[in-house]
Order: structure tokens, then sequence, then C-alpha cells
């Protein structure tokens, strides 16, 4: 089922889901993540008839992997600022929501919260942090999943000739205008501290990334096209320049990374 499919995302957000790139970046994140996202699913247990809460979903991979896993007796919310990229829904509610603004969905408390890079472009982290918390039930799983470009600032790690070098500039680029927006680009390695200062027992964290990947290379293609006006206006690359590393991109050879994912979870003590 879904609700209320309004366009109501941020014009600020850099990301916007709104232009077409974000169909290619969801799609290309989610090759990229999903596996190590539903290990961590798997490693709390989660099963039939749980409550799920999938927050900032942007597309339906994530809430349609848990609606096959609770089952009819279970119920997964997928909320997000803009959720149109969630229209055809199977299995799961969606929601407009947002986070750090709203209390959370009715349908809780949850047995399972999930969210992937949404705390790190969220203005008030701490604050919707404490709103998962406060909507898990005793013994419920919260996974959060955040990457933290600081720990790790080169897309390409093997920086070797002119293309390499080219491609790391641009990077550098989009994470200043991540930076100048708000973004935390040091919050995945906080993530297992913030757990435990928020009350929750048995905190783990692990992180992922690859270094190369074609789901690598879709994510940098995109995402460079949906920022390119924002790099050239802040002044942070040239048209050329942009121009350049597409054709670096096109012409293959390029180890394209990411940032680490850092995945921590941790449980709400029994009352």
């Amino acid at each position: 089922m879904t609700q209320d499919t309004r366009d109501t995302s941020d014009n600020d957000y850099l990301l916007d889901n709104r232009q077409a790139e974000a169909g290619e970046r969801f799609t290309a994140l989610s090759a990229l993540f999903d596996p190590s996202t539903f290990r961590h699913f798997e490693t709390v247990g989660v099963g039939e008839g749980w409550r799920c809460w999938e927050i900032g979903a942007g597309g339906p991979a994530t809430p349609a992997w848990l609606a096959e896993r609770v089952g009819p007796t279970g119920r997964v919310v997928a909320t997000d600022i803009d959720t149109s990229w969630m229209r055809e829904a199977a299995g799961f509610e969606v929601l407009r929501h947002d986070v750090a603004a709203e209390e959370p969905p009715a349908g809780g408390p949850f047995d399972l919260i999930h969210a992937r890079l949404v705390l790190v472009h969220v203005a008030d982290r701490d604050k919707a942090l404490r709103s998962m918390v406060e909507a898990l039930r005793p013994g419920g799983w919260l996974v959060l999943e955040d990457g933290d470009p600081a720990l790790l600032p080169l897309i390409c790690p093997d920086e070797y000739g002119p293309e390499q070098e080219l491609a790391n500039r641009l990077r550098r680029g989009c994470r200043e205008l991540l930076r100048q927006r708000g973004a935390d680009l040091a919050y995945g390695r906080k993530l297992p501290r913030l757990l435990r200062e928020a009350g929750l027992a048995d905190v783990e964290a692990d992180a992922y990334f690859p270094i190369t990947s074609p789901a690598c290379t879709a994510l940098e293609e995109a995402t460079v096209r949906q920022v390119r006006d924002k790099l050239v206006a802040a002044g942070l690359a040239t048209d050329d320049e942009i121009d350049r590393h597409l054709a670096n991109i096109a012409a293959g050879g390029l180890d394209l990374g990411t940032a680490p994912m850092i995945s921590a979870w941790g449980r709400r003590p029994a009352a």
C-alpha cells in the first residue's frame, strides 16, 4: 500500500531524488550494499511476524526483502521525504516522512528499525536517532549504516596517473558540496559509540567498501552527472574536467571505489 507520494524533497539536498540520475544511483547502491545490509538483518534475526521500519528507503529493494522475510503476519513501513521511487510497492507500506521532524509512523513499536545513508545527511541527527530508539520495542534492534568518506577520501585508492588524480580531485569537490550542506563526513565511525550512548545493548559494527566493480562505475557516473552543475557553479571543477572524467570512466580502466560503509547494530534492553 502506498500513501502520500507528494514531492517534498529538500531543494538544497545535493543528491535530489527528483533527478533522473537518482534511480541509477539507487540501482547501483543496491547492487553494492544490499548483500551486506541483508547479512546484518540475518544477524539480528529478522523473521516471521516482525514489525519493521525502513527509513530513507529511496527505492523498493530493501523493504521488499524485509516484507518477504516477515511474511503476512509481519509489517514493513518504508518512509522517505520523497517516495516517488517506491510507487510500485508490493507487500509493504510507503509513507512520506521526515525522521528528524516528525513522530515515528504508526505501527510501532518496531522489532527492527533500519536506515542506510540517511543520518549522515540529516541536520538534527541526534533528534532523529532518539526518535528511532524510542520507537523500538524492548528487545528490538536498530541497524544503522552510514558512509565515512573521511576514512577513505580517495575514489581511486591507487592514484598512479592523471586520470586517477582527476577522479580524486572531483571526488573532493563532491564532498566539499556535501560538507557545505551539513553532511558529517566522519559520521560512520561514530555509530557504535552513539548506539551505546543511546542506551542500546549488544552493540557491534563492521565496515565494507568495494574498490572496483561495474556498480561502482555506474554510481560514480550517475553521481557526477547529477552534481556537475553544482561543481561548476562552486568553482570546484570545470565543464572540461568533468567531460574528461566521464570519458575516462567510459573508457574503462579506472578502479573506482566507495567510502567505507560502516554498519552498527544494537538492541534496546528489555524493560
